[in-house]
């Protein structure tokens, strides 16, 4: 079993930045990639961005050079910068890990998930 819990989430004006981070415990050992998705109201869960073990780094268009994804493996840890945030990407940001290095922007191919933290972006 593993446990993710995010921490991070808060209220920031439009082209302001947040760093969510994620600490990973318990069988950690058996996780190979790390992911953020987001979840805005009466919306489907999207997904954000996610790291493998080896470091390589998936996004998609919409943060796509506006976010970060990064790991401190050492820590057991993975966190999320954003920069340039937009009011469209306010949501409950949801980390998650996966034993998984395929189909990594999928959100059933992950394993354990958070219990989010909220992101709410002013205009």
């Amino acid at each position: 079993q593993v446990h993710v819990v995010e921490s991070g989430g808060g209220l920031v004006q439009a082209g302001g930045s947040l760093r969510l981070s994620c600490a990973a415990s318990g069988r950690t050992f058996t996780i190979y990639t790390m992911g953020w998705f987001r979840q805005a109201p009466g919306r489907e869960r999207e997904f954000v961005a996610a790291i493998t073990w080896s470091n390589t780094t998936y996004y998609p268009d919409s943060v796509k050079g506006r976010f970060t994804i990064s790991r401190d493996n050492a820590k057991n840890t993975v966190f999320l910068q954003m920069n340039s945030l937009k009011p469209e990407d306010t949501a409950v940001y949801y980390c998650a890990a996966t034993r998984s290095n395929v189909a990594v922007r999928m959100v059933n191919v992950y394993d354990y998930w958070g219990q989010g933290t909220q992101v709410t972006v002013s205009s």
